[in-house]
């Protein structure tokens, strides 16, 4: 059976609205609830994108007991890795040790911010990679002190850790992210239902460890409308991952994919009161290896989605 959960999108919701949706998503019985960390949103439409850390916090003491994950974070521009393994700490102890760090190679959306340029996607892979290390030495205790090519720490210690430390997700594209998850992650973490990065993921040493997808999906009453808020709201997906990790702000989003058509959208994403459109959307995933799989509801319409899930989704989606 594939693990559901929800996604708590800082694009297109307020911290506020976040903390409510994820006690919403707790209440239905979602299996985990995973956020994203932007500093932009995607498209300006999308209107909001506040710091997840602060936004988790709050989740962790308003929930009881849904595990949170990030989804993804970049250990590597904005912010350092020692920094993001401080974080994870925190929130960990916060929620009772409910939380994984899910980490990433990162988008130049959000990372060229701090003005230090945005290199090729090998760099960025061994960048990933120097990071996670450090962060792993700091979450088994003592100082830590590392040379690396792209990231320095010196005598760095966490004072306040979990007795288990977080568990780490690490995102993955390609061969050689796929790599790095096998080998410095607890599970895989990616946005595609491709069965090729589940078999090199464990290939490189994920044999038997998690892979959490995403699913997006417009639910609603009325198709038409949920199509046309697709679009509006998600139609900076239709690049695909090299394009979205490499443009670096909305208005570039919304130049690229001007031309996106309502249909172009609902290929991708299911829309309408049809649950069995989201069960086959989580049925690639289960078919392509993944164990677990976060549905991100498009819109504002989150309370609904919650009660849906609960009411309806939920037993549609239990035997895949």
């Amino acid at each position: 059976m594939v693990e559901v959960g929800y996604t708590l999108m800082c694009e297109q919701r307020g911290p506020r609205e976040l903390v409510d949706d994820a006690v919403a998503a707790e209440k239905a019985g979602f299996a985990f609830a995973v956020i994203s960390d932007h500093f932009h949103p995607w498209l300006e439409e999308q209107g909001h994108s506040g710091y997840a850390w602060s936004i988790l916090g709050a989740v962790a003491q308003a929930t009881q007991s849904i595990p949170l994950m990030t989804y993804v974070t970049c250990p590597t521009f904005r912010y350092h890795p020692a920094v993001v393994a401080q974080k994870a700490a925190t929130v960990s102890l916060l929620s009772g040790g409910r939380f994984t760090l899910g980490l990433g190679a990162g988008e130049n959306l959000n990372e060229h911010i701090v003005g230090g340029g945005w290199p090729s996607v090998d760099v960025r892979h061994e960048m990933l990679s120097e990071a996670v290390e450090i962060i792993r030495r700091l979450f088994e205790g003592g100082y830590v002190t590392y040379r690396g090519a792209y990231h320095d720490a010196e005598d760095a210690r966490l004072f306040d850790l979990p007795e288990e430390p977080p568990k780490i997700g690490i995102a993955a594209s390609g061969r050689p992210s796929c790599e790095l998850a096998g080998a410095k992650g607890h599970m895989l973490i990616a946005v595609e239902p491709e069965a090729e990065l589940v078999r090199m993921f464990r290939e490189a040493g994920g044999a038997g460890k998690p892979a959490v997808g995403q699913l997006p999906v417009c639910w609603g009453p009325d198709e038409a409308e949920c199509r046309a808020l697709a679009r509006e709201q998600f139609r900076w997906m239709a690049g695909g991952w090299k394009v979205m990790a490499e443009l670096p702000n909305p208005v570039n989003f919304d130049a690229c994919t001007r031309f996106v058509r309502e249909e172009d959208v609902a290929q991708q994403i299911p829309c309408g009161p049809d649950p069995e459109k989201i069960a086959e959307g989580v049925r690639q995933y289960a078919e392509a290896g993944f164990t677990h799989v976060a549905l991100v509801q498009i819109g504002d319409a989150q309370e609904e989605f919650c009660r849906f899930y609960e009411r309806e989704l939920a037993a549609v989606l239990k035997d895949i």
